[in-house]
């Protein structure tokens, strides 16, 4: 039971004694005392004061004095106006550490198969282009919010659904036959998601050139580019490939095989995965299927022209598209065909789509839209919506190639994870391998944590360079921590000192700070998980690292010559480091056991 819990137990056992109150402990939240006052928990006794008909501060004091009475945790306690500030007896940290440190897989729980089972769509990239850095953070929330609900004891399936169809697509393809002179990945020396993202920036620079260059003859741009010659051509093999047309199906399969090795190889390296993977050209066609079944049952209404729509003016939305005047679909009907599927795939109880802010509305509408078609979850539906991620250079757009290949950023943080870490010596004594192992951690670690750390909801700014910082709110920083405590434990194995007989210590108020803050961590996790937010898990690590590293800073741990109060702060640094390998690991980021 965690420390939290026994001070809230004991508050509801007070009131009741006290007062007559039947309290929930659950509805008792001890919260870490204000720096500026003396205490490890406060306890907020407003909710009591009125069936105690007495003042804030005399119910603080009442209770106060029955909790020293009675409870062995507490040793003493001052009152804030209705502030309840108390101090747990030192000693009684020594057996919340041990706890912590035969707890396996402290501050997680462990799904069952009667867990509730939650789907996790990310990612969801076109096979237009590469991965670039709005992919980035898209990814590494899903993955980071997979994990936490995981370690809240849900059962959880990643799953990414592929826009592999399209006018879009048909752009590079078209390009590639046109001026590709049947070039591949390998004969390019290039990835496959960044050839077919060549020859989509191609297609845009002719495109552009056609319509200046109808424009100049008179044209209104509208005009211009319907009447483009290259655009024509593209509706044109869309059309075909609707058709099945046999050749345009093949060159759509051959670039489409191209682009996913392309994108699995920056998933492997990023640290992503799926359990399942859906492709829209497989889901569009399910999507009719499902619009025009709730067309026969009343849900949706045909226009003149032979669209579909469904009217959702009665829940304070408008009239929404969902099959074209001529039969073709848009990107809610192939929203609403990937549910069908995964529905027939895995008995859901939830579902959560992590999509930029941009498309609130949309799955507004697709939420009430699955809940009218019959699915259990599409009225709870989750849009895990989050800001968008710019650079100090600006924005980017895919169409101009100014995007942020994915890949590049990737390296570039690497490369500079590298120079940084000689110019500070952390590399002295490291072979050559041991090097490149750790460089790609520090340089990942620190582009996965400085787009974590941010509350997701938040547009951000990513600077690389703020983000590589052995100080302050960084990955590295926090990876030099636990590479420091990794070393600490190693001598101390070496040379045979014992981690567990330290009962009877007292902790000083250095290991008490450090002790109360690893306490947190079950609670922080379960609220991240609550929450949806990553933001809260990466906060707590670097707090947590800041509190170990004055303790470190004030404490002699090896040197230490009394062997318990030894055994109790190895044992506090091993708890440590098993905390930040938990945390870090929930968002993506493993750790160096040297640096």
């Amino acid at each position: 039971m965690s420390i939290d819990d026994i001070i809230a137990r004991g508050v509801a056992r007070a009131v009741k004694q006290l007062y007559g109150v039947d309290a929930d402990p659950a509805t008792i939240q001890p919260q870490a005392t204000k720096k500026e006052f003396e205490g490890n928990l406060t306890v907020v006794v407003f909710p009591w004061v009125k069936a105690a008909r007495k003042s804030p501060e005399a119910v603080g004091r009442e209770i106060g004095d029955w909790l020293v009475e009675n409870e062995p945790a507490v040793d003493r306690y001052n009152v804030i106006k209705g502030f309840l500030n108390i101090v747990i007896e030192p000693g009684f940290w020594a057996s919340v550490l041990n706890h912590i440190q035969n707890t396996p897989h402290y501050g997680t729980v462990e799904p069952t198969e009667d867990s509730p089972l939650i789907m996790v769509e990310y990612s969801s990239p076109n096979t237009n282009k590469p991965l670039h850095l709005g992919h980035v953070r898209n990814n590494l929330l899903g993955y980071s919010l997979s994990e936490i609900l995981k370690a809240c004891g849900n059962r959880v399936i990643k799953t990414n659904i592929v826009n592999d169809r399209g006018i879009h697509i048909c752009k590079s393809m078209l390009a590639w036959k046109k001026w590709g002179e049947g070039c591949t990945p390998e004969s390019r020396g290039e990835k496959g998601d960044h050839l077919i993202g060549y020859f989509y920036v191609l297609f845009d620079k002719h495109y552009k050139q056609e319509v200046a260059d109808l424009v100049a003859k008179g044209m209104s741009e509208e005009e211009a580019k319907e009447a483009s010659p290259l655009m024509q051509e593209a509706r044109a093999m869309l059309r075909a490939w609707e058709a099945k047309d046999p050749e345009v199906r093949k060159l759509w399969a051959m670039m489409n095989e191209w682009v996913y090795a392309g994108f699995d190889e920056t998933y492997r390296r990023m640290g992503v995965d799926f359990d399942k993977i859906y492709y829209e050209s497989q889901t569009y066609l399910e999507g009719k299927e499902k619009v025009l079944e709730g067309l026969e049952k009343g849900f949706m209404y045909r226009k003149d022209d032979g669209s579909v729509w469904a009217d959702l003016t009665a829940d304070g939305l408008d009239h929404k598209l969902l099959l074209r005047s001529d039969g073709t679909s848009v990107y809610m009907t192939q929203d609403i065909g990937t549910a069908k599927l995964r529905y027939q795939d895995y008995p859901i109880d939830k579902m959560i789509y992590v999509v930029g802010n941009e498309q609130n509305y949309h799955f507004q509408v697709l939420s009430l839209l699955l809940d009218r078609l019959g699915f259990k979850w599409g009225k709870d539906l989750v849009h895990f919506s989050y800001g968008m991620v710019e650079l100090p250079e600006g924005k980017m757009k895919s169409r101009e190639g100014t995007v942020v290949d994915a890949d590049d950023l990737m390296d570039e943080m690497v490369a500079t994870a590298r120079s940084v870490s000689a110019e500070l010596g952390k590399l002295d004594g490291c072979s050559e391998k041991e090097i490149d192992e750790i460089t790609e951690m520090v340089g990942l670690g620190a582009l996965k944590y400085f787009l974590l750390k941010v509350d997701p909801r938040k547009n951000m700014m990513f600077n690389p360079k703020e983000s590589i910082d052995f100080n302050g709110n960084t990955g590295p920083f926090i990876q030099y921590t636990y590479a420091r405590i990794r070393s600490v434990l190693r001598k101390a194995e070496a040379e045979g000192m014992d981690l567990t007989d330290y009962a009877g210590v007292k902790p000083g108020e250095r290991e008490i700070a450090v002790i109360q803050r690893l306490a947190d961590y079950p609670s922080v996790v379960a609220e991240a998980g609550r929450s949806y937010s990553p933001a809260l898990i990466a906060n707590y690590v670097y707090d947590l690292v800041k509190e170990y590293n004055q303790f470190y800073h004030d404490c002699s741990i090896l040197k230490e010559e009394d062997p318990a109060v030894r055994a109790l702060r190895l044992a506090l640094s091993l708890c440590t480091a098993r905390t930040i390998e938990s945390g870090m690991g929930l968002l993506g980021i493993r750790v160096p056991e040297r640096m």
